[in-house]
């Protein structure tokens, strides 16, 4: 038994993790972080951070295969595979050993192992060699994230169904590969190879692909990623995949019936579950509903001092959200009065080619709830900018609703709209109305300046259209 108590011990140090530690740390709290694997969690070593590399070297391949485009001319380029996954994983490292530093910088010490948390708010930590030491704390935060959602009909073997971790360090290119599910990480992963010259088909359970977005965006997607070179199968489900001998052959229900793709590898992309085994929950007798770990608004669980966030409970598994909730955590046992999270101004990125991104409601949802709408769109074939910069595909599209003028979502395709949506989100925080997004003078020529125009299509103000 560690004779240390600690006032706030974290199990996992992912984006929830990690910044809940730091934010405790800043706050005066004794802080300890446990760890199994790669300090940054899943995000920063299997997920966001080396994806966005990886999609990086692709957007660059293509960026010279359109050379000509731009009056310039280039002679046989060619995609270093290796090279490619090298540089993701240098990427990941460097982001990892920066964590490391905030954890030195801040004195959060990090206990490598396993993290079980046990009654009596302890958590008994088993190091690689078995070793176990309990440790002891006022107030104990599960930041356990999750991992692939594995399909009955496609087990992953790591060789050819592989999850998304494998999707980043394959040993070669392979020369067709079937996607299946086409949330973030399918269609990015999708973008990634088929740009890199394999031959993608996307499988997707319900009616479109990116189905959480708005419909006209999916559309877009769609037609562009077909433009591209892929096959999109929607309303399909992979029934069965037949992994002997050299390559899969994948069964396919569809509405017309059934086909079978050839393929040599397959992604399951169809999102995550939640990591709550062998966390020690039953030990505790911490309540957890339909995979998901029950709790308030300030992430405490029906146990006292001990806290959930991120991935573990229920809302969008994403990131900024497990951080933004590891801050309001932390806040809230360090006696400070944070605000509960507004899950309905969350924004959600895809980082494909055109990029994906947006926040609030879509135009069905909105309708659904009964709002009467004011719908403006901008397309960035009228942008200046974009005309520019040879990236013309896609729009914003803001949805208002009648009666107030009040900016109840936005949804945009195209290049570097990831960057754009947080001025949407600021804007939805200070419940700014159409009008005055309007008479907000956006620089010009920009990408998104099309969100102010897109503000004046709406009340049929535009000056570009």
């Amino acid at each position: 038994m560690s004779s240390t108590k600690f006032d706030v011990i974290v199990v996992g140090s992912g984006p929830g993790g990690y910044v809940a530690a730091i934010r405790a740390s800043q706050l005066g709290l004794k802080t300890a972080v446990v760890e199994a694997a790669e300090l940054g969690g899943i995000c920063l070593n299997w997920g966001c951070i080396p994806t966005k590399a990886l999609l990086k070297s692709a957007q660059v391949f293509e960026y010279i295969n359109h050379a000509a485009d731009y009056g310039i001319t280039v002679k046989d380029a060619s995609a270093d595979f290796t090279g490619i996954v090298k540089r993701s994983r240098g990427v990941a490292d460097g982001m990892s050993k920066g964590v490391t530093f905030l954890m030195k910088k801040n004195k959060i010490e990090v206990i490598k192992g396993w993290g079980k948390i046990q009654p009596g708010k302890k958590v008994e930590v088993e190091d690689a060699e078995g070793k176990k030491t309990v440790y002891a704390a006022d107030n104990v935060i599960i930041a356990t994230g999750a991992r692939s959602r594995e399909l009955p009909s496609m087990k992953i073997d790591k060789k050819k169904i592989i999850g998304y971790r494998d999707a980043m360090t394959l040993d070669k290119m392979p020369k067709k590969m079937v996607v299946v599910g086409s949330g973030a990480i399918g269609i990015e992963f999708a973008y990634f190879y088929a740009t890199m010259g394999t031959e993608v088909t996307i499988v997707e359970f319900l009616d479109r692909i990116v189905p959480v977005e708005d419909a006209e965006v999916s559309k877009t997607l769609e037609k562009l990623y077909k433009k591209a070179g892929m096959t999109i199968m929607t309303s399909s489900e992979v029934t069965a995949v037949d992994t002997k001998g050299t390559g899969c052959k994948v069964t396919v229900k569809t509405a017309k019936g059934e086909e079978t793709l050839t393929c040599d590898i397959v992604l399951s992309a169809a999102g995550v579950v939640s990591n709550l085994e062998n966390v020690g929950l039953e030990d505790v007798g911490i309540l957890v509903d339909k995979g998901k770990i029950k709790v308030d608004e300030f992430y405490k669980t029906n146990m006292p001092g001990y806290y959930a966030i991120g991935d573990v409970i229920p809302g969008p598994a994403l990131a900024h959200v497990a951080s933004a909730e590891g801050i309001i955590c932390v806040e809230k046992i360090a006696g400070k009065n944070p605000d509960p999270l507004d899950y309905g101004n969350i924004p959600g990125c895809t980082y494909c080619s055109p990029e994906i991104a947006s926040v609030g409601m879509t135009e069905a949802k909105a309708k659904e709830a009964g709002y009467e709408l004011r719908i403006g769109k901008f397309p960035f074939s009228a942008s200046g900018k974009a005309s520019a910069a040879g990236a013309k595909d896609g729009f914003v599209k803001l949805v208002f609703d009648k009666k107030y003028g009040e900016l109840l979502g936005a949804h945009m395709i195209g290049a570097n709209v990831t960057e754009m949506i947080a001025e949407i989100v600021a804007i939805r925080k200070l419940e700014t109305t159409g009008h005055e997004i309007i008479k907000t003078v956006h620089p010009h020529p920009t990408m998104s300046e099309a969100i102010m125009e897109a503000a004046a299509a709406a009340y049929d103000e535009v000056i570009h259209l």
